[in-house]
């Protein structure tokens, strides 16, 4: 006979009604919380309450009660990190309940998402949102508000607060080999708006062309054509972009080049030494300027790090900067330090006051870096991400063997090679599955001829929780 028994328990500090069905506790707690989820009635981040405080409230062993928030963890209901606790997952609503084990349904079939609402992201370009600093960032803003000058408070420099400028000169010429003093520096909201501060000083100069990777992001080439500027795409191959084709007879003959050499974005490997030369070289002897994309230059694990191109010739290259993958993008802080020839004139064209980042946010991050907790965040997530890589090298080579990975000696993700007419199966299959995952192909300049079929897949993006399922998601929908 099926039992039915009702409890109510403090979920979050409210007490909550829950129906436990079934000849199981184990089983009809799993399912009772499942529908308290997806009805809504136990909120996303709801915190749960201890598996010793249910299991007395139900009358049971505590282990049945932690065994049931495994289950629901490991099935992306509920979250459970260290010192936070068990909560309702984010997304848990769109979660379905799991089918029976007897079910003979395809692997997407056994839990299918409602449209657009994807179980596990592997999207490339995010860090771990989770991992965010909040204690060492709330402890840098209460210091940074504390010692903040009244002046802070009013309408600002346009270069940025001088703390903050003054902290990434030590730390770009420190860990990046830039040259730049703090009055060179320009703090900007992020990567888009110092493209678009560049591209308006370089349309101000008559250049008609700015020359860019044939593999690289729509919107970086949506915001220079937005600008009236052409966007030639220049060849890759092993050793990175093909620099020659700028001096090449019936090449294109453009004012700057858009480039991320020290790991390029997103087939993964570094401009060679000998092309790094050659494109300097051509800055000068054109003109031209080069505008250098470090979007993630913290990260490297199986090399040394890159220095960046700007040391080769502060003159010629406009170095550009975020924080958008060491700590997140929704702090909306960035940085340029562009040639001393061009300063007045991106200054011009940005405004005579700041307006678009916050003084208090500046000024957190100028204290951040000054007192080391930046360098110490850099670190704990790069052995993180590096434990990712390796889990996901390893999964591969158990379960994909067929599958070639590439470009993991650096960054926040890696390239999938995938036998030749596949990649849009795979990317169909995975998002059946609830997978949301994206093909090379995405990432082409319009003018490149189609490629080799392959997935950027993001390994810094899932929660600690969440990676193991959606590293299990991606290998069930390789060939």
């Amino acid at each position: 006979m099926t039992e039915s028994r009702a409890i109510s328990a403090a979920f979050g500090g409210v007490d909550l009604h829950l129906d436990i069905r079934g000849s199981g506790v184990r089983a009809g707690l799993m399912g009772a919380l499942r529908d308290a989820v997806r009805t809504g009635r136990l909120a996303p981040g709801t915190r749960l309450p201890s598996s010793r405080t249910l299991a007395a409230d139900l009358g049971v062993a505590r282990n049945t009660v932690a065994d049931a928030y495994a289950e629901l963890v490991a099935e992306g209901w509920l979250t459970a990190r260290q010192g936070s606790g068990t909560r309702v997952a984010p997304r848990a609503a769109a979660a379905p309940a799991r089918r029976p084990a007897s079910a003979a349904a395809l692997p997407w079939q056994r839990a299918r998402p409602r449209p657009g609402r994807p179980l596990h992201t592997l999207h490339p370009g995010t860090p771990d949102l989770a991992s965010f600093p909040r204690s060492d960032w709330l402890k840098a803003a209460r210091r940074a508000l504390l010692n903040a000058p009244h002046e802070a408070f009013g309408y600002g420099d346009p270069r940025g607060r001088p703390e903050l400028r003054a902290a990434l000169a030590e730390y770009l010429a420190r860990s990046r080999g830039v040259h730049a003093e703090p009055d060179r520096i320009v703090v900007c909201s992020g990567f888009a708006q110092a493209l678009m501060l560049l591209a308006t000083v370089l349309r101000g100069r008559r250049v008609r062309e700015v020359a860019v990777e044939s593999y690289g992001l729509d919107v970086h080439w949506g915001a220079l054509t937005a600008a009236g500027l052409r966007t030639p795409a220049l060849p890759l191959d092993g050793d990175g972009t093909r620099v020659e084709a700028l001096t090449a007879g019936g090449g294109p003959r453009p004012g700057a080049v858009l480039i991320t050499p020290a790991h390029q974005f997103p087939l993964g490997g570094a401009l060679a030494p000998e092309r790094r030369s050659a494109l300097v070289d051509w800055a000068r002897t054109s003109g031209g300027l080069v505008l250098e994309d470090d979007y993630d230059g913290e990260f490297r694990y199986d090399r040394q790090p890159v220095g960046a191109l700007q040391s080769l010739d502060p003159e010629r290259v406009a170095y550009l900067g975020t924080a958008s993958k060491s700590l997140a993008p929704g702090l909306r802080l960035g940085w340029m330090v562009p040639p001393r020839h061009l300063l007045e004139e991106v200054l011009a064209a940005k405004g005579d006051i700041e307006w678009a980042t916050s003084a208090l946010d500046q000024l957190t991050l100028a204290e951040f870096l000054s007192s080391g907790a930046y360098d110490r965040h850099v670190r704990g997530t790069r052995l993180r991400y590096r434990r990712r890589r390796d889990q996901l090298v390893a999964a591969l080579a158990e379960r994909a063997p067929g599958v070639r990975v590439t470009g993991i000696a650096a960054g926040l993700h890696a390239v999938l090679t995938l036998p030749p007419g596949t990649e849009r199966a795979v990317l169909r299959a995975a998002a059946l599955q609830g997978l949301a995952l994206q093909g090379l192909d995405a990432f082409r300049h319009p003018d490149t001829p189609p490629g080799r079929d392959a997935l950027v897949v993001g390994y810094a993006t899932p929660t600690d929780s969440a990676w193991p399922g959606a590293l299990d998601a991606l290998c069930r929908v390789l060939p």
